[in-house]
C-alpha cells in the first residue's frame, strides 16, 4: 500500500502510535478531536496506556459558505482567526461575536453529550497529546492547542496521520512537537483523499469509543 494512504482511521492510529512509544507509561493524556480523531486516539491511547478524553474545537463557519471556515473555537471560549481571511471578507467583530458564541454554545452542548457529568481529564503538569485524522487548514487544532495551554500541561504533542504543508508550519509553532506521518502540498487538499476507507462517525460510535470499558472490548 502506498505510504501516503491509510487504510483507515484505526490503522493510522496504530501507526502513529510507533512514533508515540516515548510517551508509553509515562502518564500522558491523549485528546481527540471529535468525530474523525476518536478512532485514531483511541488506538494511540490503547497503545500507550494513556487516558483518553476530548477536546472539541470547532470551526467558525463563513455566513455564505459556511462548509469554509474563517477561525475556530473551543468550549471555554479559546478563539484562533484566520486574520487574513477576516479581513478579506470582510466581517466585522460584532459579525464575528455573534457567530463565535453560536458556534461555542454547541460546542459546549456536544462536549456534555460526549462526557455527560465525568469531568475532564486533569492534564495539569502532564504530557498532552492532540490528535485529529488529519489537518487541512490547522486552526482548528490550533485552538485546541491554545485551550489546553490554559490548562498548564507540561508539553502538548499534536499527533495526526495527514496534514497539509500550511497547516503543518501554522501548527508545528505553537505545539512542542508536531508528528505528521504525511505532510502533503497537494492542491485542491482534502483529509479524506488519504484514506482508502472514509466515512463520517455516528456520536454513538464516537461514545463507544469513549466508554471506560472499551479498551478490552474493541
Amino acid at each position: 500500500m502506498n505510504d501516503d494512504l491509510f487504510r483507515s482511521r484505526a490503522e493510522a492510529g496504530k501507526r502513529l502510535a510507533e512514533h508515540l512509544m516515548d510517551y508509553a507509561g509515562s502518564g500522558a493524556v491523549v485528546l481527540a478531536i471529535p468525530r474523525g480523531g476518536v478512532p485514531v486516539a483511541y488506538e494511540i491511547a490503547k497503545r500507550l496506556g494513556a487516558e483518553l478524553d476530548v477536546i472539541i474545537p470547532r470551526k467558525m463557519p463563513i455566513p455564505w459558505n459556511p462548509e469554509a471556515g474563517f477561525g475556530a473555537i473551543t468550549a471555554d471560549g479559546t478563539m484562533v482567526l484566520n486574520e487574513p481571511m477576516v479581513e478579506s471578507l470582510g466581517l466585522t467583530p460584532d459579525d464575528i461575536s455573534r457567530i463565535a458564541e453560536e458556534v461555542r454554545r454547541a460546542v459546549v452542548r456536544r462536549t456534555k453529550a460526549y462526557r455527560g457529568e465525568k469531568p475532564p481529564v486533569d492534564v495539569a503538569g502532564k504530557t498532552v497529546i492532540l490528535v485529529d485524522d488529519g489537518l487541512a487548514s490547522g486552526y482548528t487544532m490550533l485552538a485546541a492547542i491554545q485551550s489546553v495551554r490554559k490548562l498548564s500541561p507540561s508539553k502538548v504533542i499534536v499527533a495526526v496521520p495527514v496534514a497539509s504543508s500550511p497547516a503543518a508550519r501554522l501548527v508545528g509553532k505553537a505545539a512542542d512537537r508536531l508528528i505528521a506521518l504525511v505532510v502533503s502540498d497537494r492542491l485542491p487538499f482534502a483529509v479524506a483523499d488519504f484514506y482508502l476507507e472514509w466515512r463520517d462517525l455516528t456520536d454513538e460510535e464516537v461514545l463507544h469509543y469513549l466508554q471506560p470499558n472499551t479498551m478490552t472490548e474493541l
